[in-house]
């Protein structure tokens, strides 16, 4: 792997007390400056210009998911309340329409900030801050440089997510062979790169689109469960290893829900708070 930042491998990570093994906290600080992009850093000016590079042709593809898709969103959150406002209603008497939208940004696709899930045993968020909500609600400015916590606004000032895109389409791939593996980048023909986005497409979101209606959709949800990446410790060690710069996937989360310990057992909300 190219390693332009020259970061230790995921054995060499220095502990840090009270964190899991892994814990990358203060890889990127710099002048004492505590860092608040995490792997973003990875996107530097020459990566994009690579991923540039390899455009073949020319065309673009939404990762958005309708923000309707789900009927009755999982964990009791709210979804879409979409209300349109005629001008014929208005003072003005014009032809034209406004909207007004609502709705919890986890009810259909999303990037989570690095504050959105803690560390659940110490409640420490990325870098080791612990935010309280009303620190979260952000000062009704577009140009708030207070960069004392690691929110998602600070995305778009840094210019967003450009890069390269690898997608290891696993649902494709089980379909071909009729068996479950791990090979699913080998036979796609992808080659990993320092920096790339990793975006594995499991089928979840096709599932539940399926589903058609309603009533069948909240069925699906209502166990809570979701396939996903294998949330162990051999799992972070290769995405850590291969420098993805951010990573995502079509289900509720990137990992499998319930979570899985070392061991093979599955994590309940007794262990996720240890």
């Amino acid at each position: 792997m190219g390693d332009a930042l020259n970061l230790p491998k995921f054995d060499d990570l220095p502990p840090r007390e009270g964190m899991p093994k892994g814990c990358a906290w203060g890889v990127f600080d710099k002048d004492g400056k505590k860092d608040y992009l995490g792997c973003l850093n990875l996107l530097t000016p020459s990566v994009v210009q690579a991923a540039l590079k390899e455009a073949r042709d020319g065309e673009s593809v939404s990762l958005n998911w309708p923000i309707n898709a789900i009927h009755t969103p999982g964990f009791g959150r709210a979804g879409l309340n979409h209300k349109v406002l005629s001008f014929q209603e208005a003072p003005l008497k014009l032809h034209g329409f406004d909207d007004e939208v609502s709705f919890n940004t986890q009810c259909s696709s999303q990037w989570d900030s690095l504050v959105h899930f803690a560390h659940q045993h110490t409640g420490l968020s990325y870098n080791g801050v612990k935010p309280k909500k009303e620190e979260l609600m952000q000062a009704n400015t577009p140009f708030d440089k207070n960069t004392d916590l690691p929110t998602l606004n600070h995305w778009h000032e840094r210019g967003g997510l450009v890069g390269r895109g690898v997608l290891i389409d696993y649902a494709a791939y089980a379909e071909a062979h009729g068996v479950k593996s791990r090979a699913v980048a080998k036979w796609q023909g992808v080659e990993f790169k320092f920096g790339d986005i990793l975006i594995v497409r499991s089928g979840f979101t096709r599932g539940l689109q399926e589903a058609r209606t309603a009533e069948k959709q909240a069925e699906l949800m209502a166990s809570h469960r979701a396939v996903g990446v294998e949330g162990t410790t051999k799992s972070a060690r290769w995405i850590w290893d291969h420098h993805f710069s951010a990573v995502a996937g079509d289900a509720i989360a990137f990992e499998q829900i319930p979570p899985t310990k070392d061991d093979g057992t599955e994590a309940g909300i007794a262990d996720l708070s240890k």
